[in-house]
C-alpha cells in the first residue's frame, strides 16, 4: 500500500496567472516510475490540519522529469499556498502515482485518440499526448480544449510545442467561452450541441477509438452521453473528474435496530499493508473513517469519491456505495469500492486494500 515519500522540489514555473509547474525529484525513482494520465496525493499541514489533495502529472513518461500542475482554486489552502509560498528548495509530501486515466500502449497501433479537456483538466491529458505519441508511431490524437479566454489556457506554449513537433498526427481545437473565434463553432461553451456540431464538421467520431475526458462534471456528462450518441460505447470512453458539482452525503440519521435499540453495528476487518485489524463500527460511518478511528493508516485525498485513492476491495460482506466518481464498471463488478463513500449494511465486513 502507498505511503508518503519525500518529494525535493527542483523547480516552479508558470503556465498562466494561477497555476504553477511544479517539478520534483525522489529519492526513490522507482516508487515514482509512473503511467501517463496518474495523480500524486500530497499532505501538508495548515494550522494543524492535515489538508490532502491530489494533482494530475503533466508530463510524458519519456521525458526525464516529474511534474505536475497546480492551479489556484479560490479558497484551497493547498493549491493557494502552492503558488503564492512553495519555493525551489522545499520538500513536498506525496504518495506514489495512482490512476487509472490510461490505456495500455501498443507502439504498432495506429490508433486515434479524442481527448477533451475543461481548464485545468488538461494536465493529465497533456501527459497521455506526449506518451502516447512518442510511444505509438502511428498513434493520431485530437484534442478539444475549453476555456474562458486564451489567457487562461494551461500550457499554451507546451501544446503549441507537441503541435509543431506531430504536425500531421496533433489536431487542437481549442473553444473559449468568452472570445470570438474566426469559426463561430469555436466559441461558447462544449455542451451536447456542440459537441454534435463538432462530430458533424470536424471530427469523425466513427474513427475514434478511445475518448479521454476530463474537466468540470456537467462537461464531462455532456460530452460522454454524445460519444455514446454517436457509437462509442462505454468501453470507448475514460474519465477523469477533477471536482464534483454533487454535495456530499447529508448526516445519516444514528441507527436503529429492529428491537427498537440503536447503534446497529458492523464487525469489521481491515487488511493492510499485510496486516488485518477487527473492530465494531457503525453503519452510518464510512469504512475510511472506521479505519481511521482505529488508527489504521488507510489511504485518501479527496473524500469525495472524486480520486480513487482510497480503493480498496470488498471480500466480504455488502456495503453501501453513494458516490462513485472514479472506478470504472469492471472495478465495481470485481468488488473494489471507495472506502470514503461506503457505508456498511452486512453484519460483517471484510475489506482488503492491498488487492
Amino acid at each position: 500500500m502507498a505511503r508518503f515519500h519525500d518529494l525535493a522540489v527542483t523547480d516552479i514555473r508558470k503556465t498562466i496567472r494561477d497555476a504553477v509547474v511544479v517539478t520534483l525529484r525522489a529519492e526513490d525513482a522507482r516508487a515514482f516510475d509512473f503511467v501517463q494520465g496518474q495523480y500524486l496525493t500530497f499532505r501538508r499541514d495548515f494550522d494543524g490540519e492535515e489538508v490532502r489533495r491530489s494533482y494530475s502529472i503533466c508530463a510524458g513518461r519519456d521525458d526525464g522529469v516529474l511534474q505536475v500542475g497546480i492551479k489556484r482554486v479560490e479558497g484551497g489552502a493547498f493549491s493557494t499556498w502552492a503558488n503564492r509560498e512553495l519555493k525551489v528548495g522545499d520538500t513536498l509530501e506525496a504518495m506514489p502515482p495512482m490512476g487509472s486515466f490510461h490505456v495500455p500502449l501498443d507502439a504498432a497501433s495506429a490508433r486515434h485518440y479524442l481527448g477533451f479537456a475543461g481548464g485545468s483538466g488538461i494536465t493529465p491529458i497533456l501527459s497521455i499526448i506526449r506518451t502516447a505519441l512518442g510511444r505509438e508511431p502511428q498513434a493520431r490524437f485530437t484534442l478539444v480544449y475549453a476555456n474562458r479566454a486564451v489567457n487562461t489556457i494551461m500550457f499554451r506554449e507546451e501544446l503549441e510545442d507537441l503541435k509543431n513537433r506531430y504536425m500531421n498526427r496533433l489536431t487542437i481545437i481549442h473553444v473559449l467561452e468568452n472570445e470570438g473565434q474566426e469559426i463561430d463553432l469555436f466559441a461558447g461553451r462544449v455542451d451536447a450541441e456542440k459537441c454534435g456540431l463538432l462530430f458533424q464538421h470536424w471530427i469523425r467520431p466513427e474513427d475514434v477509438d478511445v475518448a479521454f475526458i476530463c474537466g468540470p462534471e456537467p462537461m464531462m456528462l455532456a460530452i460522454a452521453g454524445s460519444l455514446r450518441e454517436h457509437g462509442l460505447d462505454d468501453s470507448q470512453i475514460k474519465f477523469e473528474l477533477f471536482a464534483s458539482s454533487q454535495p456530499g452525503r447529508a448526516p445519516r440519521r444514528e441507527g436503529v435496530a429492529e428491537d427498537g435499540s440503536k447503534g446497529v453495528e458492523t464487525g469489521a476487518q481491515v487488511t493492510l499493508d499485510g496486516e488485518s485489524r477487527h473492530f465494531m463500527m457503525s453503519r452510518d460511518t464510512t469504512v475510511l473513517e472506521a479505519a481511521l478511528a482505529n488508527d489504521i493508516d488507510a489511504p485518501f485525498a479527496c473524500k469525495a469519491g472524486v480520486c480513487s485513492t482510497c480503493r480498496a476491495r470488498i471480500v466480504e460482506g455488502e456495503v453501501e456505495m453513494v458516490a462513485n466518481h472514479a472506478l470504472e464498471d469492471y472495478e465495481v463488478e470485481r468488488g473494489y469500492v471507495l472506502t470514503c463513500q461506503c457505508y456498511p449494511v452486512s453484519d460483517t465486513l471484510v475489506v482488503n486494500y492491498d488487492q
